[in-house]
C-alpha cells in the first residue's frame, strides 16, 4: 500500500479523498492555488504545495507544477479526482513517465474512452447497442447532409469532450445551423447522434482490478438535469426491472472487458423510455461526483477501492457478493442564484450548519467564514440520503435541505427542494427533460458576467 499520495485537485472531492486515505493511513498532500491557501482540502492534508496563480491553467491544469510538487513531497501517486486532469490521458502518461502511480486508468484507456468516436467504434465491436451516429462534421453543409441521413432530431456532441457541456439538440435544419453557429467544428471536431426525446440518464459503476476481474455496483438514475448537467442522482433507479438491471450491469461489464479497463469507472446508457432499450453513450474513467449515492446502498468505500486497485490489490469479491440496500438520493449543492438563471454566487460564507441527522451524508469543501472562489466550479457540496424505500429518501432529503443553512452566497437549495416536492419526482414520472417540462419555468437566455474580463455562464 502506499505511504503518500498528492490529491490533484480541490474542493469537495479533494477532502473526500484525503479522509479515505486516512483511513487507509496513507499520508496526503494537496496541492492549492493562490487564492485556495485557507482551503479546507489544504487544512485537512498532512502536506500542502503552492502550484501557481488563480487561475486554474497556471495551477490545477499545470501538470508539470502538480509532478513537481509530487517529487518533492515524496509521493508515490497522483489521484486527480473528477474534473481538471482526471481524464487528461497526457497528464496519466506524464505521471507514469515521472515514476509515479496514477490512480485511474491507463493513458491508453483514457484516451480511447476519451474519444467519443474511437469509443463508439470499440462497443459497437463489442455488441453494445447503441443510437445512429456520424462521422466528425467538417462544415454545416457536411452537418446538413449527415442530419438528413440520420433523420431529426439529432444531438450535436463535441468528440472530446465530458460532463454534458457543448451539446445542442436540433429538431430541424434550422436549430442545427444555430446550434452549430454556437462551435467551432474547424478547431474542435463535432459529430451528430440521433436524439432520444424521451430518455432516462442510467449509469453502471463498474470496478475492474490489474487481474481481469471486473465487477458492476449497480446502477444510478441521472435523469434531473439542467442544460445538460446534472442536478441530482440517485440509486437505484426507480425504472428499472430485476431483468432490466441484470442486463445493463452485464453491458457495462462487457463493455469494460472489451478495452480491459481497469480502476472505478462508470458505463453510461440512455434508456429509451418508450421502448425500454438501453443505448451506450460513454465510459467516465473517474471517480464521479456521485459516488457517494452507490456506496451508501452497498457499503462499498469506491475512493479506498480506487487506491486499493491502484496499489495492485485484487477486487476478492465475486458480483454475488455485491448487496443493495435501501435507496439513495444525492443533491449537488451550488452557489448559484436559481432567481436570476442559476448565475453563480461566489463570495464569503458567514453562515454555515451542515445539514445532518440518521441516514445523512455531506460530502463538502466549504465550511464558515471560508470563500466561495469565482475561478472555479460552483459546487460546494453534496448532501446524501438513504432510506429503506425511494419514498423514505425522499422524506429524509427534504428533512435534511430544511435545517441546511449557508448564508453569505447563493444557493441552489430551493431549487432542489422544488425538485423533491415535484408530484412527477415523488412517482417516479422523470427523465432528462423533466427540470423544462415538469418544473416552474426557468429563464433560459444565456446568463453571463464579466468579472476582471473573464465571463461566467450559467451551465454550471
Amino acid at each position: 500500500m502506499f505511504k503518500r499520495i498528492l490529491i490533484a485537485n480541490r474542493g469537495e472531492i479533494a477532502v473526500r479523498i484525503i479522509r479515505a486515505c486516512q483511513e487507509l493511513d496513507i499520508e496526503t498532500v494537496a496541492v492549492y492555488s493562490d487564492v485556495d491557501a485557507e482551503a479546507l482540502h489544504v487544512q485537512l492534508a498532512d502536506y500542502a504545495y503552492n502550484i501557481g496563480p488563480a487561475d486554474a491553467m497556471k495551477s490545477y491544469l499545470n501538470m508539470d507544477a502538480i509532478i513537481m510538487a509530487a517529487k518533492a513531497s515524496k509521493s508515490e501517486a497522483i489521484h486527480p479526482g473528477y474534473g481538471f486532469l482526471s481524464e487528461n490521458a497526457d497528464f496519466a502518461e506524464k505521471v507514469t513517465k515521472a515514476g509515479l502511480i496514477f490512480i485511474g486508468p491507463s493513458a491508453e484507456i483514457i484516451r480511447q474512452v476519451g474519444n467519443k468516436d474511437a469509443a463508439r467504434a470499440a462497443m459497437k465491436a463489442a455488441g453494445l447497442p447503441m443510437t445512429i451516429g456520424s462521422e466528425p462534421i467538417v462544415n454545416n453543409e457536411h452537418a446538413c447532409n449527415l442530419a438528413g441521413e440520420i433523420g431529426y432530431p439529432v444531438i450535436l456532441k463535441p468528440v472530446s469532450g465530458g460532463g454534458g457541456k457543448s451539446m445542442y439538440v436540433a429538431n430541424n435544419q434550422l436549430e442545427l445551423i444555430s446550434a452549430l453557429n454556437k462551435v467551432d467544428v474547424t478547431r474542435s471536431p463535432f459529430y451528430l447522434e440521433t436524439y432520444i426525446s424521451e430518455a432516462r440518464h442510467i449509469e453502471v459503476q463498474i470496478m475492474a482490478d490489474t487481474y481481469g476481474n471486473v465487477l458492476h455496483v449497480g446502477e444510478r438514475e441521472c435523469s434531473i438535469q439542467r442544460r445538460n448537467q446534472k442536478v441530482l442522482e440517485e440509486s437505484p433507479s426507480s425504472a428499472l426491472t430485476p431483468e432490466m438491471r441484470t442486463t445493463v450491469g452485464a453491458m457495462a461489464i462487457r463493455a469494460a472487458k472489451s478495452i480491459y479497463y481497469t480502476n472505478v469507472g462508470t458505463v453510461e446508457f440512455l434508456l429509451d423510455v418508450k421502448t425500454g432499450k438501453f443505448y451506450f453513450m460513454e465510459i467516465n474513467p473517474r471517480i464521479q461526483v456521485e459516488h457517494a449515492v452507490t456506496e451508501m446502498v452497498t457499503g462499498i468505500d469506491l475512493v479506498r477501492r480506487q487506491i486499493r486497485i491502484a496499489a495492485g490489490e485484487p477486487l476478492n469479491k465475486k458480483q454475488e457478493d455485491i448487496l443493495f440496500i435501501g435507496h439513495a438520493i444525492e443533491c449537488r449543492i451550488n452557489a448559484e442564484d436559481p432567481e436570476q438563471c442559476f448565475i453563480p454566487s461566489p463570495g464569503h460564507i458567514d453562515f454555515y450548519h451542515e445539514a445532518g441527522g440518521p441516514r445523512v451524508r455531506v460530502d463538502s469543501g466549504v465550511c464558515a467564514g471560508m470563500t466561495v472562489q469565482p475561478h472555479y466550479d460552483s459546487m460546494v457540496a453534496k448532501v446524501i440520503a438513504h432510506g429503506r424505500t425511494r419514498g423514505d429518501a425522499i422524506k429524509i432529503m427534504r428533512r435534511a435541505l430544511a435545517e441546511y443553512r449557508i448564508s453569505g452566497i447563493k444557493t441552489n437549495i430551493s431549487f432542489q427542494q422544488e425538485i423533491l416536492n415535484n408530484p412527477h419526482f415523488c412517482s417516479g414520472n422523470i427523465d432528462t427533460q423533466f427540470v423544462y417540462k415538469r418544473m416552474t419555468p426557468i429563464q433560459e437566455a444565456e446568463c453571463e458576467i464579466d468579472n476582471e474580463n473573464k465571463k461566467y455562464y450559467s451551465q454550471g
